[in-house]
């Protein structure tokens, strides 16, 4: 049979609605997986940069004072105020060469006020500073005008890269006499980084670089260089001949401040790098680090079959939740009659059983209904012969009597209207669910004055325990009633037994109430104690019940929240009532 158009549409509508969300997935998940894996070689990059930084920085510490402390020296002083003393010049030569050779720095010479070697610790090597004037260097200059200088150049003696450190010589007048400078050469460092994962690039302000761990990439322009530069790089002859090839490189992604993701076109070639710098400002130099990608593919493809895997698994379960809540739609008016036949069913369950406690009232009022006609009888029979004596005191004027025999007539009055009143509220037929607090002695008080006739005809001895603080949370109808079937059972047990007692207890028990009612009729056999609380079971003659007052009794109790239980006592049988105590 085929499918209607319209239907055609929605099944075309949703295969490329997953097929666009495929796409979509696989484009987010390679991003994302290009973009985690740059952040997680960023982080160790940052503390590569951080190691390096810290191995500069440890060097140069190392000399930083030594210009200083020597500038101190007064044979230095002496030879600054006296340069023509041949025999001071020799012991100075060869005092440097031991303190640069016990230091370990590159060279140590001195400079007068014009920029002239006067004594250098390589005096007696070729490459030797002695004589030359360096006055054109800026740390030279700087130290004049500032005190002190860090430098980095090419050597243009010796053509061999240095870091120079320089201090200014003072009298003690502080006039000026010249200049200590300590040359640092960076190659052994340099060497100590070969083999090093990565590209390290160490450029000076002029971002040029000058230390590399791959010899091939040193004297590269990062950026480039306008005429005005150049000049002053030409002056001073900083790089001395080298020539500043430009290392250009395009940026292809900005990752944060100090890192980007760039194509970079240098000696090895044309290659992707993640580019991360360090700046290092007391000496003025930037510390670059360029990272190849290993294993991106891998992790874009994994993340990629991952999101793919996710997103397939949300397009089935939204195609499962769709088909679900059309069959839920496809069953709500069966649902919806089968709850309307529930409801229904259930108010006749509940009317049904409403009845059946009005039934059980009924019943135990009929138990009752011989001893309060007997009840009721002795103050009409009272009341007869109070009349016929008022009659007479009325006769033989006597007003006063007539007045008493009035007060004692209303007295009378009083008790049958009590008794018949609560009759009439016990017999009520009321809802369930009604609550209220109550005291259980009240109600057990109650349950008593109905009883009251019953006992005193039988003989029943009655002992009470009561808390008057046992409150609790419920019907007042209903509780009565319970205790009225338990009170009649435990008279209807003792009817046959010689000593007639009737023990209740009312006590509070951590967060319930107990109500105990025990008989001496004997108590129930142990195979039968299981099923008292069955509708219909009763030990009781033929014709005297139906088995129906403790089942409704334990159904009454249930729907309060509470407990009734029966086992045998000393005497006979003891039902226990619990229900939770009002808060």
């Amino acid at each position: 049979m085929p499918l209607p158009q319209q239907h055609r549409y929605r099944v075309l509508f949703t295969v490329l609605a997953i097929l666009a969300g495929l796409l979509l997935s696989l484009w987010l998940g390679g991003r994302h997986a290009e973009q985690r894996a740059w952040d997680e070689r960023s982080v160790e990059a940052r503390g590569q940069l951080q190691l390096y930084a810290q191995s500069i920085r440890t060097l140069v510490e190392r000399f930083s004072s030594v210009p200083e402390v020597l500038a101190l020296d007064s044979d230095i002083r002496s030879l600054l105020r006296a340069p023509h003393d041949r025999q001071l010049r020799q012991a100075l030569n060869q005092r440097l060469e031991r303190l640069n050779a016990a230091a370990g720095s590159t060279v140590l010479y001195l400079l007068d006020a014009q920029g002239e070697t006067l004594v250098a610790s390589n005096w007696r090597d070729w490459s030797s500073f002695v004589g030359n004037n360096y006055a054109f260097r800026p740390y030279f200059q700087n130290a004049l005008r500032d005190g002190g200088a860090r430098y980095f150049a090419v050597g243009v003696t010796t053509g061999i890269p240095g870091y120079f450190l320089s201090h200014v010589v003072r009298d003690a007048k502080g006039e000026l006499l010249g200049v200590l400078v300590v040359k640092l050469e960076l190659e052994d460092l340099q060497r100590e980084w070969v083999g090093q994962p990565g590209v390290l690039l160490v450029a000076d302000s002029y971002q040029v670089v000058i230390l590399s761990n791959k010899p091939v990439w040193r004297f590269r322009a990062l950026q480039p260089l306008d005429e005005q530069a150049r000049a002053e790089l030409v002056e001073v002859r900083r790089y001395a001949e080298q020539a500043l090839q430009p290392l250009a490189h395009q940026v292809h992604r900005h990752i944060d401040d100090d890192a980007d993701w760039a194509r970079v076109d240098g000696p090895d070639g044309n290659r992707d790098y993640l580019w991360q710098r360090l700046h290092m400002p007391e000496e003025g130099w930037n510390l670059h680090l360029l990272s190849e990608p290993v294993g991106l593919a891998d992790s874009v493809r994994s993340y990629r079959l991952a999101a793919a895997g996710v997103w397939m698994t949300f397009a089935f379960l939204l195609l499962f939740l769709a088909q679900r809540r059309k069959n839920q739609r496809l069953q709500a008016g069966i649902r919806e009659r089968l709850e309307r036949e529930v409801a229904l069913r259930t108010a006749e369950l509940r009317e049904a059983q409403d009845g059946l406690v009005h039934a059980a009232k009924m019943a135990a009022l009929g138990q009752m209904s011989a001893a309060l006609a007997h009840e009721i009888n002795q103050p009409l029979t009272a009341l007869q012969m109070q009349l016929g004596s008022l009659r007479l005191l009325l006769d033989s004027g006597r007003p006063e009597a007539v007045r008493d025999g009035l007060q004692r007539i209303d007295g009378l009055l009083q008790r049958m209207a009590a008794l018949t009143g609560h009759l009439k509220t016990f017999a009520r037929k009321t809802p369930a669910g009604l609550s209220e607090r109550l005291c259980l002695g009240d109600v057990l008080e109650q349950a008593l004055q109905l009883l009251a006739p019953r006992m005193r005809s039988e003989q029943v001895e009655l002992r009470t325990q009561i808390d008057d603080e046992a409150e609790v949370l419920g019907d007042a109808i209903r509780i009565e009633q319970v205790i009225l079937n338990l009170l009649h059972n435990a008279l209807d047990a003792m009817a046959e037994s010689e000593t007639r007692i009737l023990l209740v207890r009312i006590a509070r028990e951590g967060d319930g109430c107990l109500l105990s009612v025990e008989d001496s009729g004997g108590g129930i056999a142990e195979e039968t104690l299981g099923r008292v609380f069955e509708p219909f079971f009763t030990t009781k003659p033929v014709g005297q019940g139906l088995g129906l007052g403790l089942a409704v009794s334990y159904g009454i109790v249930r729907d309060l929240g509470g407990t009734l239980e029966a086992h045998n006592g000393e005497l006979g049988a003891v039902f226990t009532l619990r229900l939770p105590a009002a808060p």
